[in-house]
């Protein structure tokens, strides 16, 4: 049988490791969102106690794992379709669904000349590979096949699309040369205060379905409700609108 004394001192550590988890905060995020995500805990590291870890990927993904019961305190959707499910399956804390950004799709090459006529680039063979993300895991990809599809080019280029599993492999793809041109976030081409790389069509909103990006809580811990607080500060809106996305 245990001490008093060492009672009291695994009392104490298991305290201690409460207190730990409580400032914590985990936030699975959609690869489109990850570079503003990390400016975002920057932030809000500086002026508070909690600790923030952030795990990117595909939308359609990390919805998937939190059905499967990832641990995850907030989820940051590219979409609002996935968020809409969770909540009407109970899995979110109540009233915690909000629209935190409008996303915009880009076509995209690090190529200066690459694109000079918008949608023309589309209809040439100058190029063997064009990176969409997976529409079926991610709302990028989605908006993506629907441009294609406007476009009357769907069936017409299957032969040289090539599928990254979310947004963030779709712009390696691009950036490390393997595909010449590639539909991305603008957000991942666009930094604070800096010119995009390359060249660029920005794709008119009608060619696509808006890009309604929704987060939810899912664990009602205390970090996790002053991380969805902060989201609503004007210093948070400052950082998500200089990577281009549009607020609601």
């Amino acid at each position: 049988m245990p001490s008093i004394s060492a009672f009291f001192l695994l009392v104490s550590l298991s305290l201690i490791t409460g207190i730990a988890q409580a400032e914590q905060v985990l936030i699975a995020v959609a690869s489109n969102f990850h570079s503003t995500m990390k400016q975002l805990v920057v932030a809000f590291e500086k002026q508070t106690a909690y600790k923030v870890i952030v795990t990117p990927g595909a939308t359609g993904k990390i919805y998937a794992q939190i059905q499967h019961g990832a641990p995850y305190d907030l989820f940051f959707a590219a979409d609002k379709k996935r968020p809409e499910l969770l909540e009407k399956n109970n899995t979110i804390v109540p009233g915690t669904r909000q629209t935190y950004a409008k996303g915009k799709l880009v076509l995209w090459s690090p190529d200066k000349a690459s694109i000079q006529n918008q949608a023309d680039v589309l209809t040439t063979s100058n190029f063997n590979h064009l990176a969409i993300a997976n529409p079926k895991l991610a709302p990028y990809g989605l908006a993506a096949q629907q441009v294609l599809e406007h476009l009357n080019l769907w069936d017409t280029l299957q032969n040289k699309l090539v599928r990254g599993e979310n947004i963030g492999q779709t712009y390696q793809f691009v950036a490390s040369g393997s595909a010449e041109l590639g539909f991305v976030a603008l957000s991942q081409v666009k930094q604070p205060n800096e010119t995009i790389p390359g060249s660029v069509w920005m794709i008119p909103g009608d060619l696509y379905q808006p890009i309604e990006q929704q987060a939810v809580q899912l664990n009602n811990t205390a970090a996790a409700t002053a991380f969805m607080s902060f989201l609503n500060t004007s210093k948070a809106k400052k950082i998500i609108e200089s990577y281009g996305y549009e607020l609601p």
